[in-house]
C-alpha cells in the first residue's frame, strides 16, 4: 500500500508540473474582476520560484546538503564482502527495444560498481531493483545490468539480483534476505549522492549495516555550485529530484521506515 500511495501521490504533486499548472491557471484568472488579484499573484509566485530553481542555484541549495551527507570511504578500508548497487538507473525498456543497454539518470551508480568490482575482485556484487510500475509490468533491468557488467569484465558468477523490489525499503529488506550478511562483514551501498541518506536510513532499519559508497554527483561540493546557469532545464529537474527526495525523507519517516528525520554517518 505505502508503495501504490506513494507513486500515485507524486503523479500529482511533481513540484515543476505543479507550478507550471498553478502558474497558468493564476495567469487565466488574472484577467477576472473577481479573482484577478489571487490570480496574478499566484502566477507570479510561481514564476518567480520556477526562475530560482532554475536559473538561480535554488535546486542546487536543496540537493547539496543531501549529497554531502555521506563522505566516499577512505581508500584504504578493508576489502568487502559485497557491492549492492540500487537500481533505477537503466532504461529497460528502451534497452529491449534497441537491443542494448541504455542508461539514464544515475548511470554512475553503474559504472562506480563496475570499477568497484574490479577493485576488490573477491567482492560478491548485488543488483538490486525490480519494476516500480503501478501496472505490475515485469522489470529486465537486472537483466540489463548484469549484461552491463559482464561486458565490462566482472565474472557472471558474481553477481545476484534482486529483481522483486520497487523502491528502497524493499531494496534493504530482500538484499538482506538474499545475502544473509554475516557479522563482521562490510558490505558497501552504492548509489546516488542525493539519495544516500534515506537508502542508509532504510538499510540501517532493515538490520543491513553497509557503508556508504556515494556516486553520482549533481554538485561540485564548493564555491562553483553558486554559479547562474542559463541552462534552465536542467536545474528544474534537479529541483525535481531535489524535493522528491526529502519528501521521501519524511514519508519514510512518519512510516517507520527509517530512524531518523535525516540519516548521517
Amino acid at each position: 500500500m505505502f508503495f501504490i500511495v506513494s507513486k500515485a501521490l507524486w503523479s500529482f504533486v511533481a513540484p515543476v508540473n505543479v507550478l507550471l499548472g498553478a502558474g497558468l491557471i493564476g495567469a487565466l484568472f488574472a484577467a477576472s474582476r473577481r479573482f484577478g488579484r489571487f490570480g496574478r499573484a499566484a502566477a507570479i509566485a510561481c514564476f518567480a520560484v520556477l526562475i530560482v530553481a532554475g536559473v538561480l542555484p535554488g535546486s542546487v541549495s536543496l540537493i547539496r546538503p543531501l549529497e554531502n551527507r555521506f563522505p566516499p570511504p577512505p581508500a584504504d578500508m578493508p576489502p568487502p564482502a559485497g557491492i549492492v548497487v540500487l537500481g533505477g538507473a537503466i532504461l529497460d525498456e528502451i534497452g529491449e527495444a534497441r537491443g542494448q543497454v541504455t542508461i539514464g539518470e544515475g548511470a554512475g551508480r553503474l559504472i562506480e560498481a563496475a570499477i568497484l568490482a574490479r577493485r576488490y575482485p573477491d567482492a560478491r556484487i548485488v543488483f538490486t531493483g525490480g519494476s516500480n510500475s503501478l501496472t505490475a509490468r515485469p522489470s529486465k533491468e537486472g537483466e540489463q545490468a548484469k549484461q552491463l557488467f559482464v561486458a565490462l569484465g566482472v565474472a557472471p558468477e558474481r553477481i545476484l539480483l534482486e529483481t522483486q523490489s520497487r523502491n528502497t525499503d524493499e531494496n534493504a529488506r530482500f538484499t538482506r534476505a538474499l545475502v544473509s550478511p554475516k557479522p563482521g562483514e562490510v558490505w558497501l551501498l552504492v548509489t546516488s549522492a542525493y539519495h544516500m541518506p534515506r537508502a542508509m536510513g532504510v538499510f540501517r532499519h532493515a538490520g543491513f549495516d553497509v557503508v556508504a559508497y556515494p556516486t553520482d554527483y549533481h554538485t561540485f561540493g564548493e564555491s562553483r555550485d553558486w554559479r547562474l546557469l542559463s541552462e534552465t532545464p536542467p536545474r528544474l529537474m534537479l529541483f525535481d529530484v531535489a524535493v522528491h527526495e526529502w519528501i521521501g525523507l519524511v514519508a519514510y519517516r512518519l512510516a517507520g521506515k527509517i530512524d531518523d528525520w535525516f540519516p548521517g554517518p
